[in-house]
């Protein structure tokens, strides 16, 4: 899931001081989960926004936010309320905030919120990076934990000489990824597969990931 955390307030106000009239856009899925965009926070910014003169036209929570064409169908509804609005705020991810943009072009579009990274939630709302996106997926041959993310240095090789009693040099609460590495490997029976080195790790496709784009490129 994307990782996201609200924005200051005050500097969103800033964004949008000449504009009167809002629409708030969440989403279920991610945003929810995190509190920055679920039905409980675009209340609580409808509050605020009245409570600085501001009115609000409408709201609502998205199933997918970043779901252009599922996100346009759902707001077929609000056709009135976003006619009537000055600006959209999105209470989502950075890819949600570019599909109100993609729908609405006449329409100033503002994120409430930071994107930080994509994570795992381990308890509620508290967040682990264990992605980075990268492109090149090595998880098969590292036990299913991913070195390029939870290792301070991501090492396609490890562990460094850094590492003591199981923790990474840069924090004694910080489980070495190496560390973790080895033990899962060795619980499965599968710790032959670090006798083979690993080249230096291809970036390309983090940065052209291949897929079709609107204009039908690659």
């Amino acid at each position: 899931m994307i990782i996201t955390k609200k924005r200051d307030f005050e500097e969103l106000m800033e964004n949008v001081k000449n504009y009167r009239n809002f629409f708030l856009l969440g989403c279920s899925e991610c945003a929810t989960l995190c509190g920055t965009g679920g039905e409980p926070e675009l209340k609580a910014m409808k509050e605020a926004l009245e409570a600085e003169g501001k009115s609000v036209t409408g709201t609502f929570v998205a199933k997918t936010g970043c779901q252009v064409l599922g996100t346009k169908v759902e707001l077929k509804p609000f056709k009135e309320a976003m006619d009537k609005t000055d600006c959209i705020i999105v209470m989502s991810c950075g890819a949600g905030t570019q599909t109100a943009v993609e729908l609405y072009e006449d329409k100033p579009v503002y994120p409430a919120n930071d994107s930080l990274f994509l994570g795992n939630m381990t308890r509620l709302k508290v967040f682990d990076e264990r992605c980075s996106l990268c492109g090149e997926c090595i998880l098969d041959k590292t036990g299913g934990i991913c070195p390029i993310t939870r290792c301070a240095k991501s090492l396609l090789n490890g562990p460094c000489g850094g590492s003591q009693d199981g923790k990474c040099e840069i924090s004694p609460d910080l489980p070495c990824a190496w560390e973790l590495i080895i033990k899962r490997l060795s619980k499965i029976g599968c710790l032959h597969l670090l006798e083979e080195i690993m080249p230096p790790k291809n970036w390309e496709p983090s940065y052209n990931s291949g897929l079709p784009t609107q204009k039908g490129k690659k």
